[in-house]
């Protein structure tokens, strides 16, 4: 991490048409260079304030600042986000190569020009091989790195990832949490990362804002004070699993708050 700020959200609300209050005064700050983790309940808005970072839903009140770029007219830096989803969201009649190159075709940019490019994704995650594969052939985990590759590809500044892993076995999620850190460092990414897995995020994160229930927002700010690169040597430790039951500890004091209160 730089230290200096790459955004900020302060005081964001969203109350959706049919009167949802989804987020209330969603505060916080995402350093240049950091991974960070949105952890809660179901429901408590980690993918509606993804969404509203990333420019795909529009806030009720509140503001996004961006101190180190250049923000468009929408409030939020042009090109330089990308986001994976909670599904893949492949096209089933294109190749992985085709996919990864989508969002470079939608800027005007030809496949010959931009080869080695989309090729250098494919590579980072290891599927290089299957560049000619189509969805059907890949497994889930496949999937799922086709879709980060796509992400990569424009190399963007910050990476919004909204639970990619979460339909997985855990093998495949073990290994995919291995190969993002190695992605975040490679590309040097600012990542936000949204998982209700405590296990998940004290892994990955160097940072964990625990939200509330439903009307989100952030309770708990946790500073996972390990090291990376991190393995099995760290997931296996009694230092992780320390920093796995104060989480689920700020995590269940959360939610009985919220119960008391409500």
């Amino acid at each position: 991490m730089t230290g200096k700020p790459l955004l900020s959200l302060q005081q964001v609300s969203k109350t959706f048409s049919n009167g949802t209050e989804a987020l209330s005064n969603l505060t916080l700050e995402i350093e240049e260079g950091s991974f960070v983790s949105l952890l809660g309940p179901s429901g408590c808005g980690k993918s509606t304030a993804l969404q509203i970072i990333a420019g795909l839903s529009s806030m009720t009140t509140g503001k996004i600042s961006w101190p180190t770029s250049a923000p468009t007219r929408n409030l939020h830096p042009n090109g330089e986000i990308s986001f994976v989803f909670q599904e893949p969201t492949l096209m089933p009649w294109a190749t992985a190569f085709d996919n990864v190159w989508l969002p470079l075709r939608l800027k005007n940019l030809s496949k010959v020009v931009i080869h080695s490019r989309v090729e250098d994704a494919l590579q980072k995650v290891d599927l290089l091989d299957f560049a000619n594969a189509y969805p059907r052939e890949l497994s889930g985990g496949m999937k799922m790195r086709v879709s980060i590759a796509r992400a990569l590809v424009t190399r963007p500044k910050l990476l919004l990832m909204d639970e990619p892993f979460a339909a997985l076995d855990e093998m495949t999620r073990f290994k995919l949490n291995n190969d993002l850190l190695k992605l975040w460092e490679q590309f040097n990414l600012s990542v936000i990362f949204v998982t209700h897995s405590v296990f998940e995020s004290v892994y990955l994160s160097k940072r964990i804002f625990l939200m509330s229930a439903r009307p989100g927002r952030v309770v708990t700010d946790i500073s996972i004070d390990k090291s990376y690169p991190r393995g099995d040597e760290f997931r296996t430790s009694a230092s992780y699993n320390n920093y796995c039951q104060k989480t689920y500890e700020s995590l269940r004091l959360a939610m009985h708050q919220e119960t008391v209160s409500s």
